[in-house]
């Protein structure tokens, strides 16, 4: 019996062996339900696996795969077609490239020192992915080096992503991913005239100093080599004017070299940490009264833009909108409620100890709004006090605005630069109406076309800029930008208010 018991269990092994693997295979049993010791009589007639068996199952796997992929697909589109609809395809801001390109500067014939061998000086590690304010302030600084040192300055697309298409993806909504800095600006950090060297596109840069220019050399060595500097070195606490001439002095070594590009290394030339103290203010003297500052102006995009809501903005004469010498908006007091991801930032704000931007501190700004909160041995207070300045609620919007009121008795409407959900706007417009305001428009309200959505910020700034009286938030650089801006236009700096 003990040689019929190996025998048997022998044969099912090589059987089961033997058969070919599928997924939906069933394991059979080695013994027999009914008998306690297997025989060659019953293992005969055991059931049988066959093909037929097995199809059915084969079928509904089949389709399962397919509804779990149709699934996925349909999703896919149902998600491509919502952003589509909600938002639409960006455009393309074909003519305003056309317009860089064509920039009288961007001419290889022109003699030094532009043209091609001219002076150039570019930061391919700008600043990118983060909002507006932050990039131009970089962008002034790296343009007012260029100008100190004799140097036509490199300008860039403003980039919001590097992924390899022309769109990314922002708030279910598809958004340019790069868009062309004269957009937004068109001063002589874009392009616009000054005294030569004028600063030219990166796409000039590459005529001059990449690829298209080792192909025009044929590849010999007399093709025009690029020097690289780096950030090693440079001097992290110091005043802004002697790190400007920290660089200064660093391009010097470099002599007549015709490209000139400085690549990032653990710092950027210039820091966030630098626009964020005084140590800025020490660049004041010389950035107000160089073209950089004192020409810059918003595009024609964001300018037609403000034109287009002069019924909103209610100026004596239309023409006060867009003529550069005109005297602000009487009337108008714009307050910037930057709300969204402050919600979070505001809180850290506290934790870091960080006081205002540095050109939310210019001496001459009203001293009342200086920034002096409590002592860290009161941390609610200090708390409390943060918060109401870098995210005030809206019972301290209204009372803020009131004492500013006071100080310009003229003052009758508001406009809100604000990026708050619309019932949260309008909760703080229908407060200041109870308020006794005669008006109360906020960016909302704009009436913009496809291609000035994407630069509404920057119409928000104009039309900051033109008001009568401005209050910022201390901690945001749009409103510092604000303030830089009015300062340079001449207007009185207690015109310059903070939240």
């Amino acid at each position: 019996m003990g040689q019929t018991l190996f025998q048997t269990l022998l044969h099912r092994v090589r059987h089961l062996t033997s058969r070919h693997p599928s997924p939906n295979y069933e394991l059979e049993p080695l013994f027999s339900s009914t008998d306690s010791l297997p025989s060659s009589s019953n293992a005969a007639s055991r059931p049988k696996h066959t093909s037929s068996s097995s199809l059915p199952r084969r079928l509904l796997r089949l389709l399962t795969l397919r509804r779990v992929f149709l699934s996925i697909f349909g999703a896919f589109v149902l998600f491509v077609v919502s952003v589509l609809l909600w938002g639409g395809i960006p455009p393309s801001y074909s003519d305003i490239r056309a317009y860089e390109k064509a920039l009288p500067q961007h001419n290889l014939s022109l003699p030094s020192p532009e043209g091609a061998h001219g002076l150039f000086l570019r930061f391919p590690d700008h600043l990118w992915g983060h909002g507006l304010n932050n990039v131009l302030q970089e962008i002034l600084l790296q343009s007012q080096l260029a100008h100190t040192a004799g140097r036509a300055y490199v300008f860039e697309d403003y980039t919001w992503s590097h992924l390899p298409f022309p769109w990314t993806l922002y708030d279910y909504a598809l958004r340019p991913a790069r868009l062309p800095l004269n957009a937004f600006i068109s001063g002589p950090s874009a392009g616009a005239p000054m005294p030569a060297p004028r600063s030219v596109s990166a796409a000039f840069w590459e005529e001059v100093c990449g690829k298209k220019a080792r192909r025009r050399a044929g590849g010999a060595s007399n093709a025009t080599q690029v020097v690289t500097l780096t950030t090693e070195g440079v001097p992290e606490d110091a005043e802004g004017d002697v790190l400007m001439q920290w660089w200064v002095d660093k391009l010097k070594t470099v002599g007549n070299s015709t490209c000139v590009q400085v690549v990032q290394g653990d710092l950027p030339a210039f820091d966030q940490n630098l626009f964020g103290s005084t140590r800025v203010l020490s660049l004041w003297p010389a950035l107000s009264a160089s073209p950089i500052l004192a020409n810059f102006t918003w595009s024609p995009l964001v300018h037609a833009a403000v034109t287009r809501n002069f019924a909103l903005l209610r100026p004596p004469s239309p023409a006060q909108l867009v003529s550069p010498g005109s005297p602000p908006l009487p009337g108008l007091v714009a307050v910037h409620l930057r709300r969204g991801d402050f919600v979070r930032h505001c809180p850290r704000l506290y934790g870091w100890d960080a006081p205002y931007m540095g050109f939310n501190r210019f001496a001459a700004l009203p001293a009342a709004d200086a920034f002096d909160p409590p002592p860290k041995s009161q941390p609610d207070a200090r708390r409390a006090y943060y918060m109401e300045h870098c995210f005030p609620e809206r019972a301290q919007i209204v009372h803020r605005l009131a004492e500013v009121r006071e100080d310009n008795p003229g003052l009758r409407r508001v406009y809100l630069l604000t990026n708050g959900w619309g019932t949260w706007v309008q909760g703080v417009r229908d407060a200041l109406m109870g308020d006794g305001w005669e008006d109360v428009r906020s960016g909302q309200e704009l009436v913009l076309d496809e291609e000035q959505n994407y630069v509404a910020m920057a119409v928000d700034m104009a039309i900051a800029e033109r008001a009568e009286v401005f209050v910022g938030n201390g901690f945001s650089s749009l409103s510092a930008n604000i303030v830089m801006f009015r300062m340079a236009k001449g207007l009185e700096p207690a015109s310059n208010r903070i939240l």
